[in-house]
Formats: structure tokens, sequence, C-alpha cells
């Protein structure tokens, strides 16, 4: 038994024991590896090869078939925009329907012969203030009435509790409130308005001072054009004006001169057909060489005067939306740059006046003594070096003020004060504001009593997070831009516009502006002095970080997205982003009115370059951007062809219904909120 326990015991450690690797066998299998790994790379190579001749195989095919698609666009390329000439005829026809109107406006202002003045003509504006400060001849009646607001002083008016005057008056576009320092008690220093939160907070030295305090809020701005300081949108809205009364004057001029020159052409074609004949013939007379030249029918002069003015109207819109301004950098300090900031609310005229004599009784008779000067300003603080020796003997005056019920400020507004001397707004000598959103009220200390104001960012709502704009009805659409702050919902029919509803921080806000229906130029001044600024100007761009798109390729996109509103809708694209300046991409889908509205909409991603729209393969949820052309779509150089491929014939049809006003006034919100640019 030992010994065979011995033995396998042996074989055990001889059996665990490693062969050794001869050098042979090394050798061999270094050989064996290395034609695994040439035999690994050939097929690597090969099977390269093989998808290398497979793509660019499939990308000859690929381009053979753009090739052949962008040879049918040039050869159909013609056809297409004569198409698009004849449905933006309605941009022309609107425009000399404007002009009509324009026309008629003026000859019955011109008929009526009431006196009022042209506000269009400056000259008849300044004639009517000139005659108006000069007119001295007044009636008994006139006369007896302004004696009466004479002999009413502030002491009939004087409140029961504090003794002193109060009054507030409040008109349509003007509130006025006055306080009078009657019983000049230091302990009344606080002071509201009855019925009002308005008032102030005045220091000793006033209360007990004969003063009156002032304070006349205009509900409209009519200070801030008295900077000095031309804004750039005035000088594009100026040279914009300017070239457009200038190209539609000399339309006429043009028009018969291409006729002129039509009919020297056919003149000399005429006159080489006949010589060629006499030569020919050796015989004829000459009269019956030279035929007579027909008139051109009235139709040919009325195309050609249309399509001049539609390339007028086409360069206006154009260079509208040029970016030709640089960054004013000539601001003082303190000084409120106009093109960055605007006002809103009107304008708070604060003043502090000398209290005028009171009326006394004296056996049975009211006697007042009239001051030939009238009120005279109250100087606070005083000017002169001996009053001013006492550190803080004249603090500032703590002023509170309602603000405009109809101004929606989305941020704590700024206070300017209006510098007479260098006639622009400046924020110091303001401290310690306060502003209570929920309550409307800005508390706010201010040195010396001026014109105050509030401002706030003009480019708060830019850029816009969306957009869409989809038909409601035959000649109206609603339009919808989405901010950081706010929704806002605009209708648009014929030439009117009209603010559906608006949300702020998603809740819905009520406005007077809602279900009023006004002309596109006067809905945007309405929504800009209400703070719903959603219209860039020539310097916004200065101030916002925008997606530029060039400028000839933004107006056509807005035209043809105006052309076909009435039956498709549009709406913002991420990857509008994601192209460069010369390309914009929208999403459109056809949205006929006995539609449905629907959760998930079936949208079609469209590239346009001005020349050319291409429907995309890729859509919104797609991981990268891509400029391949869609399956089975082709080019086209409108983007009214483009969507006529994959559009009912119901949705055409209804393309051609619109007016021309409405198309109009379409295009002009598009033009004037920039979607493509500011988004």
């Amino acid at each position: 038994m030992l010994i065979t326990f011995l033995k396998v015991v042996t074989f055990i450690k001889s059996g665990s024991k490693k062969k050794k690797i001869t050098k042979a066998d090394r050798l061999k299998q270094i050989q064996e590896e290395e034609e695994k790994r040439q035999k690994e790379e050939e097929e690597a190579r090969v099977k390269y090869e093989k998808e290398e001749m497979e793509r660019l195989e499939m990308q000859r095919i690929e381009n053979e078939k753009l090739q052949k698609l962008e040879a049918k666009d040039l050869e159909r390329r013609n056809e297409e925009l004569e198409e698009l000439y004849l449905l933006e005829a309605c941009f022309p026809e609107a425009e000399k329907l404007k002009r009509d109107n324009r026309f008629l406006s003026q000859w019955k202002h011109y008929i009526q012969c009431d006196g009022s003045p042209d506000p269009s003509i400056a000259q008849e504006i300044n004639t009517f203030i000139t005659l108006w400060k000069e007119e001295t001849n007044e009636t008994l009646e006139e006369v007896i009435e302004k004696s009466k607001l004479v002999l009413n002083q502030a002491s009939t008016l004087a409140d029961l509790d504090s003794g002193n005057m109060e009054k507030v008056i409040r008109d349509e576009s003007v509130t006025l409130y006055i306080w009078a320092n009657l019983k000049k008690n230091p302990r009344h220093r606080s002071i509201r308005f009855s019925e009002t939160q308005t008032g102030f907070e005045i220091p000793r030295i006033l209360a007990t001072s004969d003063i009156a305090l002032r304070l006349l809020h205009t509900h409209y701005d009519h200070v801030t054009p008295l900077s000095p300081v031309l804004t750039p949108s005035q000088e594009n809205i100026s040279i914009i004006t300017d070239f457009v009364k200038e190209e539609v004057k000399s339309v006429p001029t043009a028009v018969s001169k291409d006729l002129q020159e039509e009919k020297k052409q056919q003149e000399n074609e005429s006159n080489s057909v006949h010589e060629e004949e006499t030569k020919a013939e050796g015989q004829g007379d000459v009269e019956e060489q030279m035929c007579p030249v027909q008139e051109e029918p009235e139709t040919t002069k009325y195309e050609m005067e249309m399509k001049l003015i539609s390339e007028t109207v086409l360069a206006a819109q154009e260079l509208l939306l040029e970016n030709a301004c640089e960054k004013p950098n000539f601001f003082e300090e303190n000084e409120v740059d106009l093109c960055q900031f605007t006002t809103l609310g009107g304008v708070y005229h604060l003043d502090i006046l000398e209290l005028p004599p009171q009326c006394k009784p004296m056996k049975g008779w009211m006697i007042v003594e009239i001051l030939k000067e009238g009120l005279q300003k109250y100087t606070y603080p005083p000017e002169t070096a001996e009053d001013l020796e006492a550190e803080n003997a004249f603090p500032p005056i703590e002023v509170t003020l309602e603000v405009h019920e109809n101004v929606i400020f989305f941020e704590n507004p700024m206070v300017a004060r209006w510098d007479a001397e260098g006639k622009h707004w400046k924020t110091d000598g303001i401290s310690n504001v306060s502003y209570k959103p929920e309550e409307r009220l800005i508390t706010f200390n201010l040195e010396t009593f001026c014109p105050v104001t509030l401002i706030q960012d003009a480019h708060i709502n830019m850029p816009y997070q969306s957009w869409e704009l989809r038909p409601l009805d035959v000649n109206k659409v609603l339009l919808t831009v989405t901010t950081v702050f706010t929704e806002l919902q605009i209708q648009i029919k014929e030439n009117l516009c009209m603010l559906a509803s608006i949300k702020v921080n998603n809740k819905n806000h009520s406005t007077i502006l809602e279900e009023k229906w006004m002309t596109p130029v006067s809905f945007i001044i309405a929504l800009k002095k209400a703070g719903l600024n959603i219209f860039p100007t020539g310097h916004s761009h200065l101030y916002v970080v925008i997606n530029y798109k060039h400028p000839l390729v933004e107006v056509k996109a807005y035209r043809q997205m105006a052309l076909l509103s009435s039956a498709f809708a549009f709406c913002w694209s991420k990857w509008n982003t994601a192209c460069d300046s010369k390309k914009a991409i929208f999403q459109v889908r056809e949205h006929l009115l006995k539609e449905e509205p629907t959760q998930n909409p079936n949208w079609t991603l469209l590239m346009f370059s001005g020349d050319r729209a291409q429907s995309l393969k890729i859509n919104e949820s797609s991981d990268a951007f891509s400029e391949v052309l869609k399956e089975e779509t082709e080019f086209h150089s409108t983007l009214y062809h483009m969507v006529k491929d994959f559009a009912s014939q119901e949705a055409m049809r209804a393309v051609r219904r619109p007016s021309c006003q409405f198309v109009d006034s379409v295009c002009h919100m598009l033009l004037s909120t920039r979607l493509l640019s500011f988004s």
C-alpha cells in the first residue's frame, strides 16, 4: 500500500509541472498570430472598401437625384415665381387702398373747414398752437367763469381734520393733485390724498412754510420727445417713409418711360421690317410701311404700375429690417438710454408753489389779493450758499405714487427724473426706491421736485420662447407669442388687430386693450404704451441676443406666410437657431376651419432661403440637425408651391379667398414682431 501511495504522489507532482515551450513552438505561435492579424486586417480592409463603395454609390445616386430635383426646380422656377407674383399683387393693392383712404381722410378734413389742424402736417399744427396762444378776445360768459375760478381759493376747500386744503381732479388722460399748507402745523407732515394712496412725506421745514404741492399726472408722455437725441428707430421710420413716398410718386413716371421705350422699340422693329419688305418688293407706299403704333391698353399700364409698386413695397419692407444702427455711446453719466429703456405710465409733474394770499371775510365781503404775476414756484432746496450751510437742513421728500392701472411692469420699475437743462431723463437724485406690485404703489425719495417717470427695459420680453400663427375664420387668424413673462394672443382680421388674451406668469390678466379692434399701427403703439412690447426696432439687436436672419429672407418668408395664413398654420422650430442667417426653419401644417383641434398635430418642417423651400427629413424630436431632404419631396422656389405638394385642393382654394387688406395686415404684424430673428 505504501509503494502504491508513493507512486500516485509522484505521478501527481510530475503532472502538475508545466510543459516547457520550445523555441520552435514559440516561433510557430507568433507566425500564427501574425497570419491571423493580417487576415483580420484584410477582412476589415475589404469590408471598409465595400462600405465606402456602397457609400459613394449611394452618394452618387443621391447627388444625381438632387441634381435632377435642382434641374426640375430651375426649369419651373419662372413659372412658380410668375404665379407667386400674381398672388403677391395683394400687397400693392393694399398699399393703394391705404393711400386712397389717406387721401379721402384729408379731403373730408378739408371740406369740414372746422379750423382743426391736420395732425400729419406740421405747419398746420404750429399755426394752430400759435393762434391759440394769441387768442385774447373772450366773451363775457368766459370771463365770468374764469373769475369764479380765481375767487374760489384754497380756504373754501380746507379739510376739517387737518385744516389744510387738498383736491383731486380727474380726467380721462390727466389727474391733478393739489395740497395747500394752510395751517402750517409741523405735526402734519404725512400727506395722503383722499380715496388714493398717492401722497408725500415732507420735512419739517416745508410743513411750516407757506407752500402748496401740485402733482399733475399726464397719462401720456409728452416730455421724452423734447430730448435732442433722435433715436435710431425714429431715423429708420423717417428714412423708410420718405423712401416709400418718393418711390410711389415716381411709379407713374416710370410706367410712362417703360411704355415709351416699348413703343420706340416697336417702332424700330416695325421700321426695320418694312425696310426689308421694301427692299424685297422694290415698291410700296411710305404710309403703308410706317404702321402707326397702337396705344397700350389700360390693363398693361395697370399691371406695370402694380409691379413697380410691389417692388417698392418689398424694398421698403427689406429696408425696415435692416440693422444699420450703431449702439449710442454718447450718453452722460446716470442718463437713461432711450434706445434700451422706455417710459411707461405717463409723466408725474411734481411742483412746490408759494401759497398765494387767501381770501379774508370783512364786513360781509370776501377780500383777496390778486397777484399779477400769478403762481410762483417755491425753491427747494434753496440755491444760495448761506441757506445750505446747515447740514441735512433740507432732507429729500418721500413720494408715493400709484402706478397707472393700464400699465404692466414685469420687473420692479426704475424711477427717472427729467433734467430740464440737458433735456433728458436721469436716475441721480433719487433714492430708497421700493415697489409693491400687489398694491401697485412705488415709493422713493426725491431731492427736489421735478417731472419724474417710471421706466422699464424695452426688450424685457425678447427674445421670444415660441410663437404660432393659425387660422380662425375667413380673413381671421390668431398669432400667439410666448415670452419669459407672458403669453400674448393677437387676433388679426381684415385691416384690424385685437388683443384676444394675455397671461402673466401663466395666469390670465385683464387689460382695457382686450376686445378692442385697432389698425396695426395704432395697435402696436397701444401695446408698447401698456408695457407689452414685442416689437423690435432697428437697434434692438444691440441689447438682445438674437438669431439673426438676413432681412430679404425674413421679408420673403413673412410675405409668403401671410399669403398662406388663411389655410395653413405656422409655428416656431428649435432648429431655426441651427441653420445660418440666410436660411429660416419653421413648422407648417394644413389647418382647415372645419378641423377639430388635436393634441399632437402633424407638423412638417420646412427650410426657406428666400429663393428655395424644402421639406427636411428631421423633426422637432430629432437628436441632431441635418439639411437632408425629406424622402419623396422636391425643391420649390416658393412656400406656396412647397405646401401645394402635400396640401388638399380645398386648402389651396382657401388660400386665394382672403382680402388683400387681411394679407397685408398679417404681413405687417409678422414684420413688426420679427419672429424668425427674435425667437
